[in-house]
């Protein structure tokens, strides 16, 4: 300063070491160091090498992305200066690991009325499920999961679901750039079919369900923290069944005589109420939106197509296409005095088209609210090609910090309900199209919506979870 010149001495904090530190349930030091994960599954999800600069983004990044792996419960990044060399930084990060095996059972009662109308021993029915996982086998950071569910542990038969999975991370190796994981799975599911329900003239109809037993090896890889491409290899049968469990070949409604017509639509690709497929599907997210005081800015594009692949004149072929783009636009800056999220409004699209024999149970379903919100799901039809377009503003609630929001959806089959087999949209009475409108308020993860569709003039109130887009 005698002279008038400033002089800074700068330490650039080049890292001497890198080290795993496992802690025990006190959150000390484990004797030896020895955990079970393989320190070369922590190396490989940091950017930290002896002989770079530490830096506090690489800090954050090895942080999320370490805890990512579902492996740790509590991970901490510690820069520490080097005893031997204090311009130097030696980074320390602390690992607690989580149980490697875990189990959970689930039992409920259903109870259903007897011969007099009151339950009794026959009649009560326990369900539940039975869910295991192994986090980390071999130390090397695979998975292994299951779980198995029935209404009725006495008659598991009737509805017995189960799925076994299988993840192999890094299946490339270590070095591999896009993170590469292969997953299979082994899988049985019962879901209602939204394609054979009727609209809103007409509630009355048998409910119709769609067994998936197969199997399903996927390769997943990772172009940046959001944006991914999986690709699928899909074995499965397909059997369509009924309330009590029966195959069902044929959608059915009840008559203004109330008399229960089954001569609808087929539900299957075959005559039987049984479908055998091979597919391929792939499915790629380009995701580069960002959290701006906890609401996102920014864009999203998913295509995804199901190739099948007939080996044989039982097996349908067809190709199913979608294609959904969303923009999240900020409309002004943000405050950055408070956490008040700023004003943001949503572009959505989202289109698909199928070619060749797709079963009715594959069909686009209309309506919903992941589709055009103020209708159930499935109430607007279902096809073979769709068009959906929504807008929404989301405006800032002070003192709350959160949105409230008014939107705009359209939906329409694009005059292709009556290609899918059988023409389901038509024989339960549904529209094929609608538009709904609304306004609501989100609480944290929760949405209160209040919407009205424009085919019946209705309006009503929902509750839902989660994001809309």
């Amino acid at each position: 300063m005698e002279n008038g010149e400033v002089i800074a001495h700068l330490v650039e904090g080049e890292i001497s070491r890198v080290q795993a530190v496992y802690l025990d349930e006190n959150m000390q030091p484990i004797e030896g160091n020895k955990g079970f994960t393989h320190p070369r599954v922590i190396q490989r999800e940091h950017n930290f090498k002896v002989g770079n600069l530490y830096n506090v983004e690489d800090a954050k990044t090895a942080l999320r992305d370490i805890f990512l792996l579902q492996l740790f419960d509590n991970v901490q990044v510690v820069p520490r200066p080097d005893e031997k060399d204090p311009s130097k930084v030696q980074v320390d990060i602390m690992l607690r690991e989580r149980p490697v095996r875990t189990a959970e059972t689930e039992l409920e009662w259903s109870i259903a009325p007897g011969e007099q109308g009151r339950p009794d021993l026959v009649s009560a029915r326990p369900g539940g499920s039975v869910f295991f996982e192994q986090r980390n086998l071999d130390g090397w950071g695979r998975q292994l999961f299951g779980s198995v569910s029935t209404a009725n542990f006495f008659q598991p038969q009737d509805d017995l679901g189960f799925k076994l999975e299988y993840v192999h991370p890094y299946c490339y190796g270590d070095g591999d750039a896009f993170k590469s994981s292969f997953k299979t799975a082994v899988f049985n599911t019962r879901k209602l079919s939204p394609t054979f329900t009727g609209g809103p003239l007409m509630t009355d109809v048998p409910a119709v369900w769609i067994d998936r037993a197969g199997m399903k090896a996927t390769l997943t890889q990772n172009f940046s923290r959001q944006s991914r491409c999986n690709t699928s290899l899909v074995l499965e049968e397909i059997t369509t069944r009924d309330d009590s469990g029966a195959v069902c070949a044929h959608g059915a409604k009840q008559l203004s005589n109330g008399v229960l017509s089954a001569d609808g639509p087929r539900t299957t690709h075959s005559e039987t109420g049984t479908d055998r497929m091979l597919f391929l599907q792939s499915n790629c997210t380009r995701d580069t939106t960002k959290f701006v005081n906890g609401t996102q800015i920014g864009s999203r594009d998913i295509v995804q197509f199901d190739q099948s692949l007939g080996l044989s004149s039982r097996m349908p072929i067809f190709n199913r296409f979608t294609a959904e783009l969303t923009r999240f636009f900020q409309v002004c800056s943000e405050n950055k005095k408070t956490a008040l999220p700023p004003p943001v409004f949503v572009a959505h699209s989202k289109l698909g088209h199928i070619v060749g024999n797709c079963s009715s149970y594959d069909a686009f379903t209309l309506g919903g609210p992941h589709s055009c919100r103020g209708y159930s799901v499935g109430e607007l039809g279902a096809a073979r090609s769709f068009l959906e377009t929504a807008i929404e503003l989301r405006i800032p609630v002070p003192y709350l910090n959160t949105h409230a929001f008014t939107f705009w959806e359209s939906c329409t089959d694009l005059n292709s309900s009556s290609k899918v087999l059988g023409n389901p949209t038509e024989y339960y009475r549904r529209a094929g199209k609608g538009i709904s409108y609304g306004f609501g308020l989100k609480l944290g993860p929760v949405r209160a919506e209040w919407c009205s569709d424009n085919n019946q003039g209705n309006g009503a109130t929902y509750i839902r979870f989660g994001e809309r887009f």
